[in-house]
């Protein structure tokens, strides 16, 4: 397949770069600053909130990923980043699919009733960018549009760790063990959004992935 990849100098975005390198497919790693490199992979410079360089970059493209994550006091802009990819991968014909990684605020606690960000104990320092996730999700399912998207929700926790290419799947839900813990690497993430493109499973709609 033929791949986008937006935010690939992230610490997600990267890890997805290498899956799909890993797996044989053409991949276009999309950062905004000169001096990332990918071995195998086609580096170009572009903005994922620029809907012209969304057209640009996904012309010819079979699916293209979104894991950017905006600097801290600039959580705000993530919102008009969905607009921008939804737009821009509009444009194309045929149109790639877009995958969006966003956040696990507005996942619902099991037994609760609640979301995560409403829990008590949710950190004050997270709140923005949940927030700004949320708003994220927000936009895909309200825009009207014909691309074909899907939002992955992480666990609530996502940390560089170990490829398992071991995961459970879920709706809206958060996913949780015996303990009550909520986690995956982003080496899992990478292999969770990777099993979707290539075997597509979600359609306009969010779904969530955990250990």
């Amino acid at each position: 397949m033929r791949i986008t990849v937006f935010g690939a100098a992230g610490d997600t975005g990267s890890r997805v770069v290498t899956e799909a390198l890993d797996r044989g497919h053409e991949v276009t790693a999309v950062v905004r600053r000169p001096g990332h490199h990918h071995d195998g992979a086609e580096v170009r410079m572009g903005d994922a909130a620029d809907a012209g360089d969304v057209a640009r970059l996904s012309a010819g493209q079979d699916v293209v990923i979104s894991a950017t994550r905006p600097a801290p006091g600039r959580e705000h802009e993530l919102a008009a980043t969905a607009e921008a990819l939804l737009t821009g991968v509009a444009r194309t014909d045929p149109a790639a699919r877009l995958l969006i990684v966003g956040g696990a605020a507005t996942l619902t606690v099991p037994g609760t009733g609640g979301f995560v960000i409403d829990d008590p104990d949710f950190p004050a320092d997270r709140r923005p960018i949940a927030l700004a996730c949320a708003e994220q999700l927000t936009v895909c399912r309200t825009t009207e549009t014909d691309v074909d998207w899907a939002y992955l929700s992480p666990a609530a926790l996502l940390e560089p760790g170990k490829r398992t290419g071991v995961y459970r799947t879920g709706t809206d839900t958060l996913l949780t063990d015996d303990e009550g813990n909520s986690a995956i690497s982003m080496e899992d993430l990478a292999v969770a959004l990777l099993d979707e493109a290539e075997n597509p499973a979600h359609h306009r709609t969010r779904f969530t992935v955990a250990w």
